[in-house]
C-alpha cells in the first residue's frame, strides 16, 4: 500500500552526502548526490534507516545506481530518483518532482517500487530499522599526475569534488568523478579551488540541464569547465572521467580549444603541456 501524502516523512535532507547539516543516524536520508559506489559506501557508514539518491542518468555500466547493491548487501533499503524528473544536487526539487527509477532488493521487500514519488519512497524506507554504521574501505580517491616534469600543470584526479583543497589545488587541472550540477544551486560551490580547469560527469544532463549547471558558474571565475558524457564514463570514478568523451564545454574551455566529442584525456594532456 502506498503511504499517505498528507505529511512529509521524517528525513534528513542534504544536497551532497559529503556535507550533511545534522546527524542522520536513525533516520532516512534524501541526498542530491548520485547513487554510485563512492556515495553508497559513505551512506553505509551513517547508521541510516534508508537512503534516496539521484540516479545521475544511470550512465556507463549503471554507475549512477551502483551504490544501491552495496547498501543492499548491508541490509539497508535505498532508491534513486530519475534524472528526467528532478534536478541533481537540488533536494527541494527532488522532493517535489522526483520519481523513483531504481530500488534495491531491501527496499523492494518493504514495498518500494519504481514510479513512486519521493515522498512515497521516503515513507516506505522510514519503516525500516536503523542500521549500524559500517565503514567500508575504498580505493584511493585522490591522485595527481604529471605528464612531464618542470613547469607543466599537474592533473588532479578526485573521485569526489569534496576532496579538492582550496589554495593547495589552485591552478591545477582538476578531473572529478562528481556530477556537474550546482549543489543546492550555489554558484560558489562549483569548485572549491581556483583551478585552471575542472571536469565533471554530466549525469545524463537531465531535466533543466541540471547536470551541467557548474559550467557557467566556472565561466564567471575564468575557469575552463567540461563535462564528460555519462554514457562514456562511470560517475564517482575520476580515472573513468579521464577516459570519457566531452559532452559540454563552457566559454573559457572553448576559447582554449575544447570541443564536445573529443576525448577528455587528449584535451587534458594538451592543457597540461602548455603554460600561458
Amino acid at each position: 500500500m502506498i503511504p499517505s501524502r498528507s505529511r512529509d516523512p521524517d528525513f534528513v535532507s542534504a544536497p551532497t552526502i559529503t556535507t550533511i547539516p545534522e546527524d542522520p543516524a536513525g533516520r532516512t536520508l534524501l541526498t542530491g548526490s548520485h547513487g554510485g559506489v563512492y556515495t553508497g559506501r559513505l551512506a553505509a557508514g551513517l547508521g541510516l534507516r534508508g537512503a534516496v539518491f539521484h540516479d545521475a542518468g544511470r550512465g556507463m555500466g549503471d554507475a549512477g545506481v551502483a551504490g544501491l547493491a552495496i547498501l543492499s548487501d548491508e541490509g539497508m533499503p535505498a532508491a534513486t530518483l530519475d534524472f528526467r524528473t528532478c534536478r541533481i544536487g537540488d533536494t527541494a526539487d527532488m522532493l517535489e518532482r522526483g520519481r523513483v527509477s531504481v530500488v534495491n532488493d531491501v527496499a523492494r521487500a518493504l514495498g518500494a517500487e519504481a514510479g513512486m514519488t519521493t515522498r512515497e519512497v521516503l515513507a516506505v524506507l522510514a519503516t525500516s530499522a536503523p542500521r549500524e554504521p559500517v565503514r567500508l574501505t575504498a580505493a584511493e580517491a585522490r591522485a595527481e599526475l604529471f605528464f612531464r616534469t618542470g613547469l607543466d600543470r599537474s592533473v588532479l584526479l578526485v573521485d569526489s569534488a569534496s576532496l579538492v583543497e582550496p589554495g593547495i589545488d589552485d591552478g591545477k587541472i582538476i578531473v572529478t568523478g562528481s556530477h556537474g550540477g550546482l549543489i543546492g544551486g550555489n554558484a560558489a560551490a562549483a569548485l572549491k579551488a581556483n583551478g585552471f580547469a575542472a571536469v565533471y560527469n554530466d549525469a545524463g544532463i537531465g531535466i533543466d540541464d541540471a547536470g551541467i549547471g557548474r559550467l557557467p558558474a566556472l565561466d564567471a571565475r575564468g575557469i575552463a569547465g567540461l563535462t564528460v558524457d555519462a554514457a562514456t564514463s562511470r560517475i564517482g570514478e575520476a580515472f573513468s572521467t579521464l577516459a570519457g568523451t566531452i559532452s559540454r564545454v563552457n566559454s573559457r574551455a572553448r576559447s582554449l580549444g575544447a570541443v564536445p566529442g573529443e576525448p577528455v584525456a587528449m584535451r587534458i594532456m594538451e592543457w597540461a603541456r602548455s603554460i600561458d
